[in-house]
């Protein structure tokens, strides 16, 4: 078992505290200890750049050789604002930067920009989930600490990957409470008989589930609906399925909970149905990086193929989704980017940020 890897501070950093483990790393950490892109922005203001709130982007400008050299998008009131710039980079996350590069389509790049090949909005994952919930027996009391503990990580790789999918077993330390008190009061249970039942279920019950890996199928994807927004533009839209293979991968996990619940003295099994997956969150691969011009949208760097000036920061240009959240992979890729951006320029190399550095 392993602990996971989690952007959250062990020690004070960045004048943000160590986790204090109030259990509520979702929706957010109280004290920030948990990074999220509001500490970026703090960041980024700090040095100098422009924030510009309630601005809905909905087309890039290209010149006659590819250039980006505008983005236009709407304020509130659907006002049209014009930016220009030297650089240009999508960072919309793996939905909606694809739907912007489609909704962007000219004369010349009748297919959306970046999209010669097809392969905008194609490739679509996610971490799929089905899960166990189980009763213990004694008492374990979950919701101590971080929300995200440990998993098992012995399933992620092997030779079974030519049968089924590879998953990472996930131990869930959220509070029962919540969870617990409206089944109860769903089911018409109160008084004592609630107060029993509902300590009974925050004491012992517990719950793991798998994070199943999604090969990347070109017909999963992200296009355009025809159904618009309150501002008038196209919606995105998704196609997605689960394959034999990923269905595989969840049936060779019910024998793992089946153990682990064994283990645990477990009783009360209720395993998610079959045909019911959870998603994470964890989208990848509609703007996929790669080698091949005809086989991804931008290169090693997140630059996209087809012009110069414009790169890619986002999941989405991962082109695989592994068993590993994809967050943390996502800002190691951007950094990257990033440095390959200001290098560009002339400007100075990026050196890892942190204060645990040898200043020696």
């Amino acid at each position: 078992m392993l602990a996971n890897t989690v952007a959250r501070n062990s020690r004070s950093f960045d004048g943000r505290p160590p986790c204090g483990g109030a259990n509520n790393c979702q929706p957010i950490c109280p004290i920030d200890a948990q990074y999220h892109g509001g500490i970026a922005v703090q960041q980024a203001l700090k040095a100098g750049v422009k924030l510009q709130i309630h601005a809905n982007v909905f087309q890039l400008e290209h010149d006659a050789q590819g250039r980006i050299v505008a983005a236009n998008y709407y304020d509130v009131d659907k006002n049209v604002h014009r930016v220009t710039g030297k650089t240009f980079i999508v960072a919309a996350n793996g939905i909606e930067s694809p739907r912007l590069l489609l909704l962007s389509k000219s004369d010349k790049f009748k297919r959306g920009l970046a999209n010669e090949y097809d392969q905008v909005g194609r490739h679509l994952m996610d971490h799929p989930s089905t899960s166990l919930s189980f009763d213990a027996d004694e008492d374990v009391w979950l919701g101590r600490g971080p929300q995200s503990p440990s998993s098992i990580n012995h399933m992620r790789d092997g030779a079974f990957r030519a049968e089924h999918a590879p998953y990472r077993l996930d131990f869930t330390n959220i509070s029962r409470v919540d969870g617990a008190t409206n089944a109860l009061l769903k089911a018409g249970v109160y008084g004592q008989e609630f107060a029993d039942k509902l300590r009974h279920a925050a004491a012992r019950e517990m719950n793991v589930k798998t994070v199943l890996e999604v090969l990347p199928h070109p017909d999963n994807r992200i296009d355009l609906a025809d159904e618009k927004d309150s501002m008038g533009i196209p919606k995105p839209r998704a196609h997605y399925h689960i394959d034999d293979y990923t269905f595989r991968g969840h049936k060779r996990g019910q024998q793992d909970f089946a153990r682990i619940a064994e283990l645990m003295g477990g009783s009360n099994l209720r395993y998610s149905k079959d045909t019911d997956f959870a998603n994470n969150q964890h989208i990848c691969g509609t703007l996929s990086m790669g080698a091949d011009r005809k086989l991804s949208v931008c290169d090693q760097y997140g630059r996209a193929w087809d012009h110069e000036n414009l790169f890619l920061a986002s999941t989405g240009v991962l082109p695989t989704s592994a068993t590993c959240n994809s967050t943390l992979n996502a800002i190691a890729v951007a950094l990257r980017t990033g440095a390959h951006i200001i290098a560009g320029n002339g400007g100075p190399a990026m050196l890892p940020r942190s204060h645990t550095l040898d200043k020696a």
